[in-house]
């Protein structure tokens, strides 16, 4: 019987060493499984530049998934190497594909400086130099010693960038091009250019680059034996060697790719899943925006306009939607963080609907005590498996009002006592006059939230009168259903 799949991101940017993330999610693959989580994606497994203080996107050595003292520590923010291999086969176990998170962008923490002939960049428009060519000190070498060629001799040095955002002998900050190099054209036009983001910008026009990267990922894919890559600032890098690379890693085996392209244009989402010939679904940053907004709107939001512009509306086969993440956090710098009242309207619209991968997050779940945000454990376990038993069947949609919003899903015969109705109001509460289809047609509802008690009966014809209250979601489903 085949299942609707559902992406977890089993960590937020605030977790620290002590929590000992891949022991959590052994002890929790289990449960994981049992609630309906079917893909979990894990946060960057290798040493970074902050050693076991650091988050993981500050890439240092793509090969020590915790197992050499570099940056202070043996292990990662998130524990050791063995650790992270038994936390993988106990999602297996379960029955839970993972995504590795995949930072190839930039490296930052090099071993030595090297001396480097560069140009200063504009930082609004890195097409503009701001000055000649002149030697700057440049964090560039790459020796990984404490590795001692294990898994690979490959080293790194200023040949193997674009540039980079720091001058030692200066002691000043700037973007710095290396001369010789130009920035890639096939990226995101935000700053004219915005091939460069951080650290040293990794060159994908050089042949020693590209082919250490299919290396690595190759090795990855079989050491680690994790089903899937998230791929994180994909705006950032050529789009051609994205799926080049892309195609190098099928050779291993048939992975599945979603690649964070943050910018909340949709015909530039669209316009990269060309360039990259429709393999590479996206985050749906526009989503993730509307929901902020409504939940910041008192009210006053369109929701009949709440897939307006969005990934899932236009590309439902190649949209990751999400409610937050790493980077909407408190104190993050893409903040945009949805509202707590909003979330359980916001998640419904991603769990409950048939287009796009939903991906639940962990700072939701089990709240950020950093932030002082609780968790909403409970709300969201039952909606993931409202998702897991009843989201089944054709979608019929009530999207026909500025405030009461609401669709049918009508169920099939593969899942028993399968469909469902949602209904939500960012406004005041009220209700709507149904046709939930032949399949569902002279039965009794009640809401699986519990957020509104009464029943509701619906006739011969299948028409019923569904209910939810002011700035909430109702979920209903057949009343004595298998599952209660």
């Amino acid at each position: 019987m085949k299942e609707n799949r559902t992406l977890m991101q089993y960590f937020e940017w605030y977790l620290r060493p002590e929590n000992k993330l891949w022991q959590k999610v052994i002890a929790n693959a289990n449960y994981l499984e049992a609630i309906g989580i079917t893909d979990v994606w894990l946060p960057p497994a290798y040493k970074a530049a902050g050693g076991n203080q650091d988050a993981g996107y500050a890439a240092y050595d793509l090969y020590d998934l915790g197992e050499f003292n570099q940056k202070g520590s043996i292990e990662t923010k998130y524990g050791t190497k063995d650790e992270y291999l038994q936390a993988i086969n106990e999602l297996h176990r379960n029955n839970i594909e993972v995504y590795a998170d995949i930072v190839l962008n930039h490296k930052i923490g090099a071993d030595e400086p090297e001396t480097v002939y560069a140009s200063e960049e504009e930082n609004k428009n890195r097409n503009i130099d701001t000055s000649l060519p002149k030697k700057i000190t440049a964090w560039t070498k790459y020796n990984f010693t404490s590795r001692n060629n294990k898994y690979s001799d490959f080293k790194w040095n200023y040949k193997h960038f674009n540039g980079t955002d720091w001058d030692e002998s200066g002691r000043k900050n700037g973007i710095f091009r290396f001369s010789g190099k130009h920035w890639d054209q096939n990226v995101d036009k935000e700053n004219g250019n915005y091939d460069y983001l951080m650290g040293a910008d990794v060159d994908f026009n050089n042949p020693e680059v590209v082919e250490e990267l299919k290396n690595w990922g190759k090795w990855y894919l079989e050491f680690t034996g994790v089903d899937n890559f998230r791929l994180d600032a994909v705006k950032h890098i050529k789009s051609d060697f994205m799926a080049d690379w892309i195609r190098s890693m099928k050779e291993v085996k048939d992975i599945k790719c979603v690649g964070e392209y943050w910018n909340r244009d949709l015909e530039t989402l669209k316009n990269y899943i060309e360039r990259t010939n429709s393999t590479i679904p996206l985050f749906d940053v526009p989503l993730h925006y509307n929901l902020y907004e409504a939940s910041n709107a008192s009210g006053n939001y369109d929701m009949a306009r709440i897939f307006d512009k969005t990934l899932v509306k236009h590309r439902p086969q190649l949209a990751v939607t999400f409610v937050d993440n790493h980077d909407t956090e408190p104190g993050q710098a893409l903040f945009s963080w949805v509202q707590e009242w909003f979330k359980p309207l916001a998640y419904a619209l991603i769990l409950l609907r048939k287009d796009g991968l939903p991906c639940v997050f962990y700072g939701d779940y089990y709240g950020i005590p950093s932030q002082n945000i609780k968790p909403m454990e409970e709300k969201l376990e039952d909606l993931i498996k409202v998702r897991k038993y009843f989201a089944y069947g054709e979608q019929i949609d009530y999207l026909d009002d500025c405030n009461i919003i609401a669709w049918v899903r009508t169920g099939d015969k593969e899942h028993q006592d399968s469909g469902l109705i949602t209904i939500m109001s960012d406004g005041p509460g009220g209700g709507k006059t149904i046709n939930v289809g032949a399949n569902l047609a002279n039965t009794v509802f009640y809401d699986y939230t519990g957020n509104v008690k009464e029943n509701v009966y619906v006739d011969n014809e299948g028409n019923g009168i569904f209910y939810c209250n002011g700035g909430s979601v109702s979920v209903w489903v057949k009343k004595g259903n298998i599952y209660s």
